[in-house]
Formats: structure tokens, C-alpha cells, sequence
């Protein structure tokens, strides 16, 4: 046992194993990365480190454990995640019909407005609260690895917290940056940007079906 944690290695690969899952907060990064660069990229991902933080931390005080105990508010949140997750879908749809029908688009990618420059990390710290697999994994897994005799939970949660995000960081990184390559390609086939925003658009519809039909168990 490793201050307070049960088993850190089984710990350690089954959280890369469901961190390299494809899911709405990898996906959302990527699609950002691509279409609007690096920075833009890592907005988004700290979105998603914020959202996975708060629900660690409500993990590790047993608000979670309220989804498993009160089937009413559990679907009140899963119809909310899939309705978000469809309307995001939905926005890629439009913005792919669009930038299909542009035939002015040139080579440079567009300059985007002001208001803008936070919508990355705002979108994914919605999509991550609401990630079902992020929901499952931080309720039904993440808290089976510390010993509840242990006298100092917290720092159990900490260890297995810091573990999640470090995996998370190199994941996403390697995203970022694999989108961002696409991008130069992309910004040169507007039809191909347009192709792959629409089948982005798509998956996060899919992702909200996926949702909407999600139980705990």
C-alpha cells in the first residue's frame, strides 16, 4: 500500500488504458487543435483539467455517490450532458455545411473574433463535467483504490488525482499538437476541413445518444 492507496500499479494502467478510450474531451481538444491552433488547443484541455478536478474532488467527498442513490437527479444530468453534447454536434454540422459551401475560403486560417478566445476552455469544462465516462470512472473506480482505514484520505486522493492528470496532460498534448499538424493540411483541402469538422459534428451526436441511453450500473 502506497499512502493509503491500495494498488497504485493496477491503478496506474487502468487509468491510461481509459484515458486512451475515445471520448467528447479528447475528441473536443483535437477538433479545436485543428481548427484553431495549439494555444486554442490547450484552452480547451484545461477546461477539461478543471472539470476532471471538480469531480475528483466531489468523488472524494462522497457528493457523487448521491447519482448512485438518487436515480432522479442522475437522469436530470445525463439528459442535460447528451442535449449539450448534441448541440455542440450540431454546431460543428453548421460550421462544416458552411465553410463546404465557401468557395472563398483561402489559405489562411480565419481570424477569430475576441469574444472567442475563452469559448475552448468553457465548452470543454462543460463537456468534461458532463463526460460519462469521465462520471463513471471518477464514481465507480476511482475511489475503490483508497483504503478507507487509511488516516489521511486526502492525500490517497491526491496521489490518484495527480496520477489522472499527468496522463491526461500527455494524452491531450500529443493531441494538440497531432491536430494542429492537421491543420496546415487542412487549411489547404477547405472540402477535406469541412468533411472532418462535419464527421467531428457527427461523433459528438452519437456521443449524446450515447449518453442519453448511459446508466451507472
Amino acid at each position: 500500500m502506497f499512502y493509503g492507496v491500495t494498488d497504485l500499479t493496477t491503478f496506474i494502467l487502468g487509468t491510461i488504458f481509459i484515458v486512451l478510450l475515445p471520448g467528447p474531451n479528447s475528441l473536443y481538444v483535437t477538433a479545436v487543435a485543428s481548427r484553431l491552433g495549439v494555444a486554442a488547443g490547450y484552452r480547451g484541455a484545461c477546461g477539461i483539467f478543471l472539470g476532471d478536478t471538480v469531480l475528483m474532488v466531489l468523488s472524494a467527498t462522497g457528493v457523487a455517490s448521491l447519482l448512485q442513490t438518487t436515480p432522479a437527479l442522475f437522469m436530470v444530468l445525463k439528459y442535460a450532458g447528451a442535449a449539450y453534447l448534441a448541440w455542440v454536434g450540431l454546431a460543428l454540422l453548421r460550421s462544416a455545411i458552411a465553410g463546404w459551401r465557401d468557395k472563398t475560403a483561402g489559405t489562411a486560417a480565419p481570424e477569430q473574433p475576441a469574444s472567442d478566445a475563452t469559448r475552448p476552455f468553457r465548452t470543454a469544462l462543460v463537456i468534461s463535467l458532463m463526460n460519462p465516462k469521465a462520471i463513471l470512472f471518477f464514481v465507480s473506480f476511482f475511489i475503490q483504490f483508497v483504503d478507507p482505514a487509511y488516516a489521511y484520505p486526502a492525500l490517497s486522493f491526491a496521489i490518484l488525482g495527480t496520477i489522472v492528470q499527468v496522463c491526461s496532460a500527455i494524452y491531450l498534448s500529443a493531441l494538440i499538437f497531432g491536430g494542429a499538424h492537421l491543420a496546415a493540411q487542412f487549411r489547404r483541402r477547405r472540402r477535406l476541413s469541412a468533411a472532418a469538422t462535419g464527421g467531428v459534428g457527427g461523433l459528438f451526436i452519437g456521443f449524446g445518444a450515447k449518453l442519453a441511453n448511459a446508466t451507472l450500473g
